[in-house]
């Protein structure tokens, strides 16, 4: 082995001196950065986790990271190519001579757009957040079906080994450490027969596995998977929402709750509606997430002194934010009522951020729940006949279906719909006081000149509502409302304001 590293120091070092080359070292590669091509080449170590070792293995690692990550990103990954030794004693890329080493060729991106830098620089913006939730998505639906059994049994195993890579180096407090393992544990124990039939239901699959910020690139304003886990089959065979828990946790890293909640609820609405009986694992799955990137970054840190503080500081952000992931406060439920055009998605979409437990409330909208009924497309309008006073019951139906749902698992959650009939918000009342959770009733209103000039405005939006639906439903019969009215006819601003007083005051 150290012959090998000798030699790979020697082809490490040929590629450093040429002209224009910028070299990025991490633990386990080294990428060299030329023009619009990037070589990456695998390290000659041995971890407890992988093996680069020998020239064959490095091989055939390289020729399976472009197996696994070229379906996610084709226009990053283009081949493997061999290292050659010249017979002069020369280092030549894809030569003649014998090969001493292989690197995966790709094509160079701007390094500066990957999203945990764009985190760094500004809030990402709504589109942005809710085409990554696209890209995973898209992901989770090609990655293929694997053992789940296999991956539930090793998560008390991921759990201590977390645990373990925290407390070295003694930089954490151990009892801190301790404590997490210790709930963590417990939290296991909680969702372990739902995790159970999860993976019984097909949704552990081959994943990314390593869904980091750092690992989605911006390549022409779509967000581009790599970088997938190609070492260890069995590290990336995990439950789908699992693989989604990282990005969420790490823009909450960042303090980009804005977008964790926007990628959480846009996974949400493709996803099989079995998957909001699974939300109770998902502070789990952060949380473990978490203590994973604190345990990479404390192991940079044992190998580059020279940014000590910084990173230290990192890490024990991601422990801190850890510990607070896996003890989730109690859920809350609030709805936001009023005429179509009164501003409701809106404002569910803007308080569901800060409502806890992180990374904020799912939002149901009835209007969304609609287009799902009839297989539609979110912005394809739908026939009259889909309103009629039965299918709107219905549409009520699956609200309360599914809020229940939700707030059985821990999670709190935000009902988006007219809720013009008393009825209706009575049975969410009975809701509330059947999950033991409080309600926290909005009802939005605005004169009909001010909702027809905003539906007149929407572009791309799930609802099929008109101006002359909007006069129309001028006529409706409100009846005792009992719920905090808000006057939304001001700016958007004022109405976020006005309705996170009204859930202060009724705490």
């Amino acid at each position: 082995m150290m012959d090998d590293r000798a030699t790979q120091e020697r082809v490490l070092h040929a590629l450093s001196e040429q002209p224009g080359v910028k070299r990025i070292d991490t633990h386990a590669a080294s990428v060299f950065l030329d023009g619009t091509r990037a070589l990456k080449i695998k390290r000659a170590v041995r971890f407890a986790f992988l093996d680069y070792s020998a020239l064959e293995k490095r091989k055939a690692a390289c020729e399976e990271e472009i197996r696994i990550n070229r379906p996610l990103a084709p226009q990053i990954y283009r081949r493997v190519v061999a290292i050659t030794e010249e017979s002069d004693g020369s280092i030549e890329i894809d030569g003649r001579g014998r090969p001493v080493d292989y690197a995966i060729e790709m094509s160079r991106f701007d390094e500066s757009r990957t999203l945990d830098r764009l985190a760094k620089a500004g809030p990402l913006d709504v589109e942005l957040a809710a085409a990554i939730a696209d890209a995973i998505t898209a992901s989770h639906e090609k990655a293929p079906i694997s053992d789940g059994a296999a991956w539930v049994n090793s998560i008390p195993a991921l759990i201590d080994g977390n645990s373990a890579g925290l407390c070295n180096g003694d930089r954490l407090a151990a009892a801190a450490v301790e404590q997490l393992g210790e709930a963590s544990h417990q939290a296991f124990l909680r969702v372990r027969l739902a995790l159970e039939e999860r993976a019984r239901r097909g949704l552990v699959r081959r994943c990314h596995g390593d869904l980091h910020l750092a690992n989605i690139a911006l390549i022409d304003r779509h967000p581009v998977l790599f970088d997938a886990i190609e070492f260890d089959p069995q590290m990336a065979t995990v439950d789908v929402l699992y693989d989604l828990a990282f990005t969420p946790m790490d823009l909450l890293h960042y303090d980009q709750s804005v977008a964790a909640n926007i990628v959480l609820n846009r996974y949400l609405i493709a996803a099989p509606v079995e998957t909001l009986d699974a939300l109770a694992a998902l502070p789990l799955f952060m949380s473990i997430r978490a203590a994973i990137r604190a345990q990479v970054v404390l192991a940079r840190l044992s190998r580059h002194d020279a940014d000590g503080p910084g990173m230290l500081d990192e890490a024990r952000r991601y422990f801190d934010l850890s510990r607070a992931l896996i003890h989730p406060p109690a859920p809350r439920l609030i709805a936001v009522g009023g005429l179509s055009g009164t501003g409701k998605s809106v404002l569910a979409r803007a308080l569901a951020p800060s409502v806890a437990p992180q990374p904020g409330a799912v939002v149901l909208r009835s209007d969304v729940i609609r287009k799902q009924l009839f297989q539609a497309g979110h912005t394809e309008r739908l026939p009259p006949s889909t309103y009629r006073p039965e299918v709107t019951a219905q549409v009520y139906d699956v609200l309360m279906q599914r809020a229940r749902q939700v707030l059985a698992q821990g999670h709190s959650v935000i009902v988006d719909a007219i809720f013009a009939r008393e009825s209706e918000r009575d049975d969410l009342a009975v809701l509330a006081r059947a999950c033991g959770v409080p309600l926290h009733g909005l009802f939005l209103v605005a004169d009909l000149a001010t909702r027809q000039a905003r539906i007149g405005g929407r572009q791309g939006d799930a609802s099929d509502a008109t101006q002359e639906v909007a006069a129309l439903q001028e006529h409706y019969n409100i009846g005792r409302v009992g719920w905090t009215t808000i006057d939304a006819s001001g700016t958007q601003a004022q109405t976020l304001q006005s309705g996170r007083d009204a859930i202060a005051e009724g705490k």
